[in-house]
C-alpha cells in the first residue's frame, strides 16, 4: 500500500506536469520532477514523467491536428533530424556529464527568457529558415536523448517566429511527443518499467490527463501574442527550475 503522503506528492506532481503540458505543450518533466524526485529514485521518476509527457501530449496533438496537416513539411524539418539526434544523445551520456549539460541549458534558458520577458516588443523572425530549423531539431533530439530536454531549443526558436499559436504548437507538441516516445521505448528496452513503476503510472495518469485538459482550456483563451509571451516566460521559469534542481 502507498502511504497518503506519497500519493499526495505523486498526485501534485502529476497535476502540475499535466497542466503545464496542456497549457504550453511542454514542461511536464521540469514541473513534475520537482515533486517526484522527493519520493522515488531519479531513474524511476524520469521514466514515469516521459510516459506522462507522451500520453498527455497526445491531447495537445489532437487539438492542433489541422495545423499539423496544413504544415507537414515544417514539422518534418524539425522532427526528422531529431530522430537522428536521439540515439546520439543517448550515446553521448557515456562521455558527457549530464549535470554540466543541464547547467549550460539552464543558463541559455534564463538569458533568453529574461531578455525577451523584459522587452516590450516580441522578436519577429519572418523569413523561412529550413536549414536552421533542421539544426534546431537535430540538437533538440540530442538533448532529448542525453537529458530529456528535447523541447528547450525548439521552443526558444519557435517563440521568435510570429506564427499563430496553433501553428507554433503544431511544431512543439508532436515534436516532444515523438522524441520522448522514442526515449520511452529506450527506457522500456532497458527494463525501466517494473510492476511498481507501472502502478505509479496507473495512479498518476488520470490526474495528469484531467489537468492537461484544464491547461488546454486556458490555452484556448490566449491570443497569439499572449501565447508567445507565455512561451518566453516559461523559458525563464524552466531555466530557473532546472538551475535550482541541479545546484541545490
Amino acid at each position: 500500500m502507498m502511504e497518503t503522503d506519497f500519493l499526495l506528492i505523486l498526485a501534485i506532481g502529476a497535476a502540475s506536469g499535466g497542466f503545464i503540458n496542456g497549457l504550453a505543450g511542454f514542461g511536464t518533466a521540469l514541473f513534475a520532477l520537482g515533486f517526484w524526485l522527493q519520493i522515488m529514485p531519479p531513474a524511476q521518476a524520469v521514466s514515469i514523467v516521459v510516459v506522462m509527457s507522451v500520453i498527455s501530449g497526445l491531447q495537445g496533438v489532437w487539438l492542433v491536428r489541422r495545423s499539423i496537416l496544413d504544415q507537414p513539411r515544417r514539422l518534418a524539418r524539425f522532427l526528422l533530424p531529431a530522430l537522428v539526434g536521439v540515439p546520439l544523445g543517448v550515446a553521448a551520456l557515456s562521455v558527457l556529464e549530464p549535470v554540466v549539460l543541464k547547467l549550460i541549458i539552464a543558463g541559455f534558458l534564463i538569458l533568453y527568457g529574461g531578455f525577451f520577458t523584459l522587452r516590450s516588443a516580441l522578436p519577429k523572425l519572418e523569413r523561412p529558415t529550413p536549414v536552421i530549423d533542421g539544426l534546431i531539431g537535430f540538437a533538440g533530439g540530442i538533448l532529448g536523448g542525453a537529458a530529456s530536454l528535447s523541447g528547450a531549443l525548439p521552443t526558444m526558436w519557435c517563440a521568435m517566429r510570429p506564427w499563430p499559436k496553433s501553428e507554433t504548437r503544431a511544431v512543439l507538441q508532436p515534436f516532444n511527443v515523438v522524441v520522448l516516445g522514442v526515449t520511452a521505448l529506450v527506457f522500456a528496452f532497458k527494463g525501466a518499467y517494473t510492476t511498481q513503476t507501472l502502478t505509479y503510472i496507473a495512479v498518476a495518469l488520470p490526474v495528469t490527463m484531467i489537468f492537461a485538459q484544464i491547461g488546454i482550456t486556458v490555452f484556448k483563451r490566449l491570443t497569439d501574442d499572449q501565447f508567445r509571451r507565455l512561451l518566453i516566460a516559461m523559458m525563464l521559469v524552466s531555466g530557473l527550475v532546472l538551475l535550482a534542481r541541479e545546484v541545490f
